[in-house]
């Protein structure tokens, strides 16, 4: 017996299937998923994540600007749209061309891992989010525990190196130059 295919949707189907239904999905060439809510925890870290970039960003007067979970990712080298937790864009925003919502140009990516999605972020969104051209650091942050990883990239290289923070006090954000507390990261957050 063959199994039941659904057809691949285009681009212009899915963002109108996401603008008519005011639902959040992920969009992989062709096929869609819609993204579950999360747990307070989550809610909790990707605020406090979101604060922490906003607030050093400000105080450094930066050209930078953190966007949260609301805005969508476009990867236009995998025919991807996506809702990262967190992102940070320096200079002029780029857009994809047939979205205007949909950022191309991210330096910085925040997940907050979940027993569910924690394997997907390590690994297949990972390497989804390094066709990225302008992506330089990938954050990772656990929420049972006090654990980031950091995943770094120099300009102009394509090695990768990866620090976690577990015991630290600060979590270095390399690509645009500040420190978060560990402690103010994890504020009020069950762990």
């Amino acid at each position: 017996m063959e199994a039941f295919k659904t057809p691949k949707l285009t681009v212009e189907a899915y963002l109108q299937r996401e603008l008519e239904s005011g639902v959040k999905h992920e969009f992989h060439d062709g096929k869609i998923y819609a993204l579950a809510g999360g747990t307070i925890n989550h809610g909790r870290l990707c605020g406090n994540i979101y604060s922490e970039i906003r607030s050093g960003l400000k105080q450094k007067k930066s050209d930078c600007e953190v966007l949260n979970g609301e805005v969508k990712l476009h990867i236009e080298k995998t025919n991807t749209y996506v809702y990262p937790d967190a992102m940070v864009v320096c200079g002029a925003i780029e857009t994809a061309e047939n979205n205007e919502n949909a950022v191309t140009n991210p330096i910085l990516v925040v997940e907050v891992l979940s027993k569910s999605t924690a394997d997907y972020d390590r690994g297949e969104k990972f390497y989804i989010y390094r066709q990225i051209p302008s992506l330089q650091e990938y954050i990772l942050i656990e929420q049972d525990q006090a654990v980031v990883e950091v995943y770094y990239k120099k300009e102009g290289s394509d090695l990768w190196s990866i620090n976690r923070y577990q015991k630290e006090k600060l979590v270095k954000l390399e690509s645009i130059g500040i420190e978060v507390a560990l402690k103010d990261l994890y504020d009020n957050v069950d762990v």
